[in-house]
């Protein structure tokens, strides 16, 4: 996968987006950039997590309220941990798709959440995986992780394809709390990624 750690250089006038500045793009692939969420981005949040259609695997429908708490979580996760399930946009156009990115899940084994949610208007033209490969390819070279977890609603089929074409392997079910039920879990260490992107 194409991945950039470094700001571009964006010159007022010249960037052309509807959205930030490009420069604020710590991560890119081959057609995303990643930024992180601010206290500013309750719209695009709202715009994201307040579709019923793509919360519905994750304990939606969710509230305004419930929208505002989520982003203030991701934002205090970002001073904590360093890690937020980062907003993404198309580089073409600055337009925002929706967020993929990492979350501690057993920090004292290096072992991050990868998770990601893309606004409706965007499914089925890859984004999903090519965000995905970006992230895990930073949390493995860049933040030192051991391995990957990854986990999707029992019925939600278009997330378990995604995360074995990732090459991630089902390990157990484990309670996820929002939706009350025992979801697919998934792990992919840094030997099997490094393996894969080698082979």
């Amino acid at each position: 996968m194409y991945l950039s750690l470094e700001d571009s250089a964006c010159r007022g006038s010249e960037c052309g987006l509807p959205l930030r500045c490009m420069s604020e793009y710590f991560l890119r692939s081959s057609r995303l950039g990643f930024r992180r969420w601010s206290d500013e981005d309750l719209e695009l949040a709202w715009g994201l997590w307040g579709d019923p259609e793509v919360t519905r695997w994750i304990g939606g429908p969710f509230s305004e309220q419930q929208v505002k708490d989520r982003l203030a979580r991701e934002i205090s996760t970002m001073k904590s941990d360093g890690l937020q399930y980062l907003p993404i946009f198309l580089l073409s156009s600055g337009e925002h798709i929706g967020c993929c990115g990492l979350r501690p899940y057993k920090p004292e084994e290096r072992i991050f959440e990868l998770g990601f949610h893309i606004r409706t208007a965007h499914w089925g033209k890859g984004y999903a995986s090519e965000a995905a490969r970006a992230v895990m390819k930073y949390a493995f070279t860049e933040l030192g992780g051991w391995a990957l977890f990854a986990g999707h609603h029992p019925n939600n089929e278009v997330s378990r394809r995604i995360v074995q074409k990732l090459g991630f392997r089902y390990t157990h079910d484990e309670f996820y709390p929002p939706t009350g039920l025992r979801h697919p879990s998934y792990l992919l260490t840094a030997e099997e990624f490094e393996a894969e992107a080698s082979g």
